[in-house]
């Protein structure tokens, strides 16, 4: 009896030590560990079963789905069967049914959870660059996002106004607060396009607490005005933005610093929003010291000549008008962000069918960059150069050719073949380009097909009858 149960207990350690083993065997387990990745499931409450796709098998297969060139479901199951059979383990059902269920049983808080922690690890170690006295400098920027035309998802993120009914495809708003210096995304809120309270500027008040003391924000004019900024500063966080069209700037008033450099005061307007509880408009300041710059753009190809920039750093000692000006124009990285997100990634258009599967689905895709990021700033420190100066469509690439590599190796060649992939992205530095300028249209010609003026089960009811 007891040699069975001492047995009985090898085998069940074997096991353990075996499932241990396979996890390291898993594409992007080099670069998330799975280890992680288990504790977050459980503390989440993920669905475990004795299966083969276990919550974290499906969880880096979801991951490597949506970094890869096809981010169909067939797709992710063939190359779940291509290194689980490698790994010499067993093989699910080549049909992607049971995958797109054990995609459902993930924590839908799981993708984006980690996306922020990841991104906070980041930001930490690589998040103050030179500008500004070395101070954390967070970009916000806004989009928006389609998804396949459901029912469900219809309810959940209504399509625009200006689109037929039927014809249209829901749309997401999305809020992203990036790091200026390496990229990092450190937070995301997302909220329906149509409806009260689903602005940029609302979706922006849900992330007001991530913003730390010492922070600045950069934003474009559509954030700038009295309450954000002063919601901000309440929170020991300084902001620079483009001054908003609708505000009167005159430079004759208020004290002056320099040419077209001065600090006005910005009185609290006497209504209170509607979304502003009483406590937080009583606890705002009445008045708010707002320093204003005018800048001269003077770059051929350029379409702005002069702007007016306002922000809360009020010491033209510590931050001349001309490094506000260059800290501004870094600004358009959250456009780079943005587009690294939507193009490279394919993020623009979600596939999934469900709002609960598209929150995940977007998860993923915040954690697939984040991953990139880390990658791209271990590559910088290695080659000493800024992180922003490697190309995130290279790396990306080379990433996704490296993973499935990595996973298939023993930990000693893993870590030489690590090396040889930090090297690779070091050599993938961006040119310098200064002012580089491009015009806002394409020139290739889409295909020359109609486009559809009605729901697609009315033209097949239209078509049937005319057969």
């Amino acid at each position: 009896m007891a040699d069975a149960i001492r047995r009985r207990l090898a085998g069940q350690v074997q096991r353990v030590y075996q499932e241990q083993q396979d996890q390291r065997k898993m594409p992007f387990a080099a670069v998330l560990e799975p280890a992680r990745v288990e504790r977050l499931i459980g503390e989440l409450g993920g669905q475990v079963r004795a299966c083969v796709l276990t919550p974290l098998v499906t969880f880096y297969g979801f991951l490597a789905q949506v970094m890869n060139a096809d981010p169909s479901c067939r797709q992710a199951v063939a190359a779940m069967l291509a290194w689980l059979g490698a790994a010499g383990r067993a093989l699910p059902s080549g049909d992607d049914g049971p995958y797109c269920k054990a995609r459902r049983r993930l924590p839908e808080e799981l993708p984006q959870r980690l996306a922020r922690e990841v991104g906070a690890e980041l930001h930490q170690r690589a998040g103050r660059g030179s500008l500004l006295g070395g101070r954390p400098i967070k970009v916000v920027d806004g989009t928006t996002i389609s998804m396949p035309d459901t029912a469900a998802n219809q309810q959940a993120y209504p399509q625009t106004r200006t689109q037929k009914r039927g014809l249209g495809f829901p749309v997401l708003r999305l809020v992203a607060v990036f790091c200026l210096n390496c990229g990092a995304l450190l937070e995301a809120a997302r909220g329906p396009y149509l409806g009260k309270q689903t602005g940029e500027t609302a979706l922006l008040r849900s992330l007001l607490d991530r913003f730390l003391p010492g922070d600045i924000v950069l934003g474009d004019r559509y954030f700038c005005s009295y309450w954000q900024i002063a919601l901000w500063a309440g929170r020991g966080a300084d902001s620079l933005m483009r001054m908003h069209q609708l505000r009167r700037i005159d430079f004759r008033k208020g004290r002056r610093l320099g040419h077209d450099d001065h600090v006005v005061v910005w009185t609290k307007p006497v209504q209170r929003p509607a979304w502003m509880a009483q406590e937080v408009y009583d606890g705002l300041p009445g008045q708010m010291p707002v320093r204003e710059v005018r800048i001269h753009v003077a770059v051929p190809g350029f379409r702005v000549r002069t702007l007016v920039l306002a922000t809360t750093l009020l010491d033209p000692a510590l931050y001349p008008a001309a490094e506000l000006a260059q800290a501004f124009r870094a600004r358009w990285h959250a456009e780079l962000d943005l587009r690294a997100l939507k193009a490279a990634l394919r993020m623009d258009v979600l596939r999934c069918k469900s709002p609960d599967m598209v929150h995940r689905e977007l998860g993923m895709h915040l954690l697939a960059y984040n991953l990139v990021r880390t990658v791209l700033a271990r590559a910088a420190a290695k080659a000493q150069v800024a992180p922003r100066q490697i190309s995130f469509t290279a790396g990306m690439q080379l990433l996704r050719s490296f993973a499935p590599l990595l996973a298939l190796l023993e930990p000693g060649a893993a870590e030489r073949m690590d090396q040889v992939l930090l090297q690779a992205l070091a050599r993938q530095v961006v040119g310098d380009r200064p002012n580089r300028y491009e015009p806002r249209a394409v020139k290739r010609r889409p295909k020359p097909h109609k486009l559809l003026q009605e729901p697609r089960a009315s033209a097949r009811r239209r078509l049937r009858r005319c057969a």
